[in-house]
Formats: structure tokens, C-alpha cells, sequence
């Protein structure tokens, strides 16, 4: 008896110590998706945010039965709020119908083998460069928004006036490193808090008049555009969409897997098909509620760290995120120079996948580095994986290396073409002056 109450207290603390390491998305979240220009809310993102990281965190540990929680990842937040809805002016709604149908086809290849040809046909180095391209983008906004960096007529961008907003942002960033480095699960948490309360201090924040409302059920939910998002120029968004969240979601797997020993003997993550399942539907119900995607969360390893070994852990660290319901008016008045920190943070982690990068001819480096530059450069991770695999198949086929590519990446291929020809080109405009 006393090893049983020994072990579910285990699996009750490592499910405390998942749900303060990733809590942050309950305040960072919602700020990234109603930044200026995405007509989102705060209120309504937070509410789709906690319900999505409970229903599916919940579901992970009665399914799963392993101790991984979900949320609305970091990186697929971003590529949403910026990527899609400012930087090419898809309506929010419209967005949603895009993640939705990029989950309802993560859900089909992960019934079906589609999904392990997917990811066998990128190269190891695209998958990495992906990554870090990601992280990038991450950091260029986190920058952007505490204000470091900032327009510039003459040189694009430039370094922005120090001022004491900023300085605050940069001991935020500080503090996450300090803490992080001494594997504090409470690092990004501690940060937000502790600068805003700054914030507060010098004037820089005006504190609500009200803590607490009653959860949004009104600005997001069900209101995704299903058939507007069926375009064919939304296919290689869809598939952008797709590509990222299943790549993300391998990479969380395979990492918390090898550090908890869920691995079977072949080396492969234990309960990877049901665990992608969740993720892929998890994803689906994002678009209903109104958030980015969802995915496993990388920071469920401080929990398996803990001690957690079962879905317990998973299912009291859903149950952790239900008061967050409540707290909307206090995630609205925490500034940018205190969630900024986290972004940049974020996506330095990301950046560590440039460690993986095997590359040493021309015909692999040109399209690692277009991956990785015109994801921050063209503020759109959909024109780096675009770019990143038709010049990859091209130079391949201009050294003679055609025989490497594969039936699934000439597919692939296809589509990314023909996506950058009728989205980004004058060529067929051409054509039709042509013909009148």
C-alpha cells in the first residue's frame, strides 16, 4: 500500500512540475494570436488555449496512458498569427479552416502509412533546417515585439533605442537563462510574472480593474471558414501546416521517448501511432476552439524528470490548467517586453538543430540555406519549406542525382512549384496578356 501512495504521489508532483514548465502558453499564447492585425482576441484565444490543453492532456493519459501533455505549440503559433493571417492577409477564420483541414489529413496518415512516407521522404538535414528556420522566425518576432529591433527606411531593420521596456525584456531573457540552466521548471513562468510586477512598479502597466471574467465562449468558437479555406492556393499552406506540425510532433516524441526510456526495441518511440493520433486530433479541435495547433509539448520531460511514468501525470497537469479559464483579464495586461523573453528563448532551443545538419556539398547546403533565410526573411515558414524542397529536387537533378529522389518528394515537389508559380510569379499573368 504504502508503494502504491508513493507512486501516484510521484505521479502527482511530476504532473504539477509538466503543468508550471509549460503554463506560460496560457499567457504567451493568447497574446500571439490576437498580436495587432489578426482580429483575434485575448480572451477568446485563452479560453480555446486552456480547454484544448486540458481536453487533450486529459485524453493523452487515459490513451496514451504515458505522461506527455498538450498545448498550442510554440512556432505553429507564430507561423498562424504572422505567417498566414498579417503577413498574407488570410482572414482568422480562414486560418482556422486551414489548420482544420491540415489536421483532418494528419489524421488520415496517421491511420494510414501515408505518414511514415511523408517523413521518410525528406531528407534528415530538411527536417533539422525546418527547425531551426522556425526558431529563427520565433526570435526575429520576440525581438520585434520587445522592440530591440524596429523598421528602418534605409538598412530594412535596425537595433531600436534602449529604453527601460526593453531593459526589463533583456533581465526577463536573463532570468529564463539563469533559471532554465539550473533546470528550474518554473523559469518562463517566474520571468513573465516578475518582470510584469516590474512593470507595474515603474508605471509601464496599468493593472485591470477586474482579475477575473467568466471564459469567452463567443469570439472564436465554431467560427472557422471551412469552405473559403478549400482554395487551391490554401494547398501548400495546408501542406506548409501539415509538414510542421508532423515534423514538430516527431521531434517532441523522439526526444521525450530517449530521455524516459519509452522506446521499444527497435529504437522507435513506444505508442508512437496513438500518440500521433491525439496530437493530429488535438490539432482538429484547435481550429473548432479557435487557437493554433496543439502538440505534444516538448517540456513534458521536466514531469517524466519528476518521476512520471503513467497518463496520471498527464491528466493532473490537465487538470491544473482549468482555473487558468478565469484569468483573461490579467493575461491582457502583461505587456510584449515580458512575454518577448520566452519567444526568443524558445527559439534559440529550436536553433540547437543546426548540430544535426550533415552537409557538406553544394546540392544539400543551397537548399538548407533557403530553408532556414526566408523563413525570418520573407516572415512566412510556408515560403521556407516551399523554396527549401523545390530547390533541393532541382539541384539534385542538375548534379545528377536524381535516382535519390523519391516518387513521395517528387510529389511533394509538384506542389510546391506550382504553389510559387500561381502565387509568386507574373508568369501566368503574362500568358493571359498574351492571349488577349
Amino acid at each position: 500500500m504504502n508503494s502504491n501512495k508513493k507512486k501516484y504521489s510521484q505521479e502527482i508532483i511530476a504532473g504539477l512540475t509538466t503543468f508550471f514548465t509549460m503554463s506560460y502558453i496560457v499567457i504567451v499564447n493568447p497574446q500571439v494570436m490576437a498580436s495587432p492585425g489578426t482580429g483575434l482576441t485575448v480572451s477568446g484565444t485563452l479560453t480555446a488555449t486552456v480547454l484544448i490543453s486540458f481536453i487533450m492532456s486529459f485524453l493523452a493519459g487515459i490513451y496514451i496512458k504515458l505522461p506527455y501533455a498538450l498545448a498550442p505549440g510554440m512556432g505553429l503559433n507564430v507561423f498562424i498569427a504572422y505567417s498566414l493571417i498579417i503577413g498574407e492577409k488570410i482572414p482568422w477564420p480562414t486560418a482556422l479552416g486551414v489548420i482544420f483541414w491540415s489536421s483532418f489529413i494528419f489524421i488520415l496518415i496517421s491511420i494510414f502509412p501515408i505518414r511514415q512516407k511523408i517523413v521518410e521522404a525528406l531528407p534528415n538535414n530538411m527536417k533539422h533546417a525546418m527547425s531551426c528556420g522556425i526558431g529563427l522566425f520565433l526570435a526575429f518576432i520576440g525581438l520585434k515585439n520587445l522592440g530591440l529591433i524596429v523598421a528602418n527606411p534605409a538598412t530594412y531593420i535596425s537595433l531600436g533605442d534602449v529604453n527601460l521596456p526593453i531593459a526589463l525584456g533583456l533581465l526577463g531573457f536573463l532570468i529564463i537563462f539563469i533559471l532554465f540552466n539550473k533546470h528550474k521548471s518554473y523559469s518562463f513562468l517566474f520571468s513573465i510574472f516578475f518582470i510584469s510586477a516590474l512593470g507595474v512598479f515603474f508605471g509601464l502597466i496599468k493593472l485591470p480593474e477586474t482579475y477575473f471574467s467568466y471564459p469567452d465562449f463567443n469570439s472564436h468558437f465554431f467560427k472557422l471558414d471551412l469552405i473559403g479555406s478549400l482554395k487551391w492556393s490554401f494547398i501548400p499552406v495546408i501542406l506548409s501546416v501539415l509538414l510542421t506540425n508532423l515534423f514538430d510532433s516527431l521531434s517532441s516524441l523522439i526526444g521525450l521517448s530517449n530521455s524516459a526510456g519509452f522506446i521499444d526495441k527497435n529504437g522507435n518511440p513506444l505508442r508512437l501511432k496513438e500518440t500521433l493520433m491525439v496530437d493530429s486530433i488535438a490539432s482538429l479541435f484547435s481550429s473548432l476552439f479557435g487557437t493554433s495547433p496543439a502538440t505534444v509539448f516538448i517540456e513534458s520531460s521536466t514531469g517524466i524528470q519528476a518521476g512520471g511514468r503513467t497518463g496520471l501525470t498527464a491528466i493532473v497537469a490537465a487538470l491544473c490548467f482549468l482555473p487558468c479559464l478565469f484569468i483573461a483579464p490579467i493575461v491582457s495586461a502583461i505587456p510584449a517586453f515580458a512575454t518577448a523573453p520566452i519567444l526568443i528563448f524558445v527559439g534559440i532551443l529550436m536553433c540547437k538543430t543546426l548540430k544535426n545538419i550533415q552537409a557538406t556539398s553544394l546540392d544539400d547546403i543551397i537548399p538548407i540555406f533557403l530553408t532556414i533565410i526566408l523563413m525570418p526573411l520573407t516572415f512566412s515558414i510556408t515560403q521556407g519549406v516551399l523554396w527549401g524542397i523545390v530547390s533541393y529536387v532541382i539541384l539534385k537533378v542538375c548534379v545528377g542525382k536524381a535516382k535519390k529522389i523519391s516518387s513521395v518528394l517528387w510529389i511533394l515537389t509538384i506542389i510546391c512549384f506550382l504553389a510559387l508559380v500561381t502565387e509568386h510569379s507574373t508568369f501566368i499573368e503574362y500568358l493571359n496578356n498574351l492571349k488577349s
